[in-house]
């Protein structure tokens, strides 16, 4: 069962789902100067293998439960940084929940390092991920519409997330709604 604060967000959230739909449609560009591209489609950290100092991708067939036609489609490979970006935060809470594993106070207090350590492992991410790329022309080349696809792509994930969490694990439902709340604070004026 959700608690308080959780409860607080969710309504908090569905009370400005009108808001969010026009958040949603600024960071939409009208025009995208990049090509598509063939996607992993389920791209996170489980279906990362790193054996004898090389790192070996697993499991190309996409999100299982979306259509093959969904999934065969061409798109930006923001989606998978997305996924990745997202699969950190899931690995810091995963961690955190088995370390503090039911004493609330811990779990408060080792929270911030837990943030902490995503930044920096997004920022690391990210930064290696923009010098591999390099001028590939599925990569917007545009700093501006790079990062507000981006955003819009995480927002894609992060609800994507919160369904499946209350259909399948609902004492994890907190941390999308948690990533929810955090990407809304950092998009807004």
């Amino acid at each position: 069962a959700a608690g308080p604060d959780l409860r607080s967000d969710i309504d908090g959230c569905l009370a400005r789902r009108g808001d969010i739909l026009e958040l949603l449609k600024a960071l939409a560009p009208d025009r995208l100067n990049a090509v598509r591209t063939r996607l992993h489609g389920d791209f996170h950290l489980g279906q990362v293998v790193i054996a004898q100092d090389d790192v070996q991708i697993l499991d190309f067939e996409g999100e299982p439960a979306r259509p093959l036609a969904q999934r065969r489609a061409k798109g930006s490979p923001l989606k998978d940084v997305a996924g990745m970006l997202r699969s950190f935060n899931y690995a810091g809470w995963a961690a955190l929940f088995e370390y503090a594993a039911g004493q609330s106070e811990l779990l408060e207090k080792l929270h911030p390092l837990t943030d902490e350590w995503e930044r920096r492992t997004a920022e690391t991410f990210l930064a290696h991920y923009r010098a591999a790329i390099g001028d590939c022309p599925s990569y917007p080349a545009d700093d501006s519409q790079r990062a507000r696809l981006l955003r819009l792509f995480l927002f894609e994930k992060l609800f994507y997330e919160i369904g499946y969490e209350a259909a399948n694990r609902p004492d994890w439902l907190r941390i999308p709604m948690a990533g929810l709340s955090r990407l809304l604070a950092e998009t807004e004026p």
